[in-house]
């Protein structure tokens, strides 16, 4: 994985403090007059790293963002306390009609990946499946050097060290990506605990955003948990390589997230945005394909006194500039039918 330097560290200065107004201030200082207007948004951890850096790129506006998780987002632009919401996670129905005719665009393709604390274990060289990583959170698979494990990882060494399972304990869209997957390849994490942003969890440790996830998982030696990949690469954390249907162990890459994404046809892109690409098929095609890749989505109400502004900012982030941009905190280009999908959704907000 990259470990990016400098641009990764000012990313995630301005996630933990939940603002990035002051990057957007030291954009305009170096890119030239900006308007006075201001865009505010809240939600996704996810998706915090990349608003941070299209802030210091884009100009016509000041973005204010809060990376409070997709739960909050959610909340937060149904009450319309800001310009625009982010989620890792489609709007339920209820969700739906709770936001008053907002509408889901996809604006951003990343992963979620399982991460680890393992003391002895080199990094990034542990092997999982979705039925080990189920029983882990299920709480049948309790130390690491579990049968169950130990044949997946044949001479790594593997501790009796108890595992420690850490999730997120506020509503995430992380969560949700995470849940859909297991869901998919468990029969019984499917009936008994199922797929959503906030779940309940049957054991573990809970952990707040990304950024308080990370924090556990790397402070607790023996412990799993999940973050969007981004938070791999500023926390220095170790993952774990996840088992496609296709047999092969990846690592999220911008290659391997586009692999995944290759699920997406125009012809299968419903009206309301909602894109599943967890657990591709077994197939020559996906082959190489992470099998915990996701769309990220901006919420956006369908009328709103800013409509002018956000059509813009999101038609930019939706372009090679922006979307190049976050490359290195593994962001992939978004596919062109999603991007078409996208602003079709778009032209349809008015003030």
């Amino acid at each position: 994985m990259p470990r990016n330097g400098k641009l990764v560290r000012i990313a995630f200065a301005l996630v933990a403090a939940s603002l990035i107004g002051a990057l957007a201030a030291t954009s305009a200082s170096a890119g030239g007059k900006r308007s006075t207007g201001t865009l505010t948004g809240a939600g996704s951890s996810l998706i915090g790293p990349a608003v941070a850096v299209w802030s210091q790129l884009y100009k016509p506006e000041t973005i204010n963002y809060a990376a409070i998780g997709s739960g909050g987002g959610i909340a937060q632009i149904s009450a319309r306390n800001v310009d625009f919401g982010a989620s890792d996670a489609p709007l339920t129905k209820s969700q739906g009609a709770g936001c008053h005719s907002c509408v889901q665009i996809p604006w951003a393709l990343t992963a979620t990946s399982p991460v680890v604390n393992i003391p002895g274990v080199p990094a990034d060289k542990l092997h999982l499946t979705g039925t080990v990583l189920a029983n882990i959170y299920l709480g049948n698979i309790t130390t690491w050097n579990d049968p169950a494990i130990k044949k997946l990882n044949p001479g790594l060494g593997l501790p009796n060290t108890k595992i420690t399972p850490v999730h997120r304990s506020d509503g995430s869209g992380d969560t949700y990506v995470f849940t859909n997957y297991l869901s998919k390849v468990n029969h019984t994490w499917k009936t008994k605990v199922g797929c959503a942003t906030t779940v309940s969890w049957p054991s573990g440790v809970g952990g707040s955003h990304n950024d308080g996830v990370a924090a556990v998982v790397r402070s607790t030696p023996g412990s799993i948990g999940y973050v969007s990949v981004a938070y791999t690469i500023a926390n220095h954390l170790s993952l774990a390589r996840l088992k496609n249907a296709s047999g092969k162990y990846l690592l999220p890459t911008i290659a391997t997230i586009e692999s995944a994404a290759q699920l997406v046809k125009s012809e299968r892109i419903p009206a309301n945005n909602k894109i599943s690409i967890t657990n591709p098929p077994k197939s020559t095609k996906y082959q190489n394909a992470y099998p915990l890749a996701t769309f990220t989505y901006v919420l956006i109400p369908q009328q709103t006194a800013k409509a002018a502004q956000l059509k813009a900012f999101v038609t930019w982030a939706l372009g090679s500039t922006a979307q190049s941009a976050i490359k290195k905190l593994v962001f992939a280009p978004m596919p062109t039918v999603v991007v078409k999908a996208a602003k079709k959704t778009l032209a349809t907000i008015h003030s």
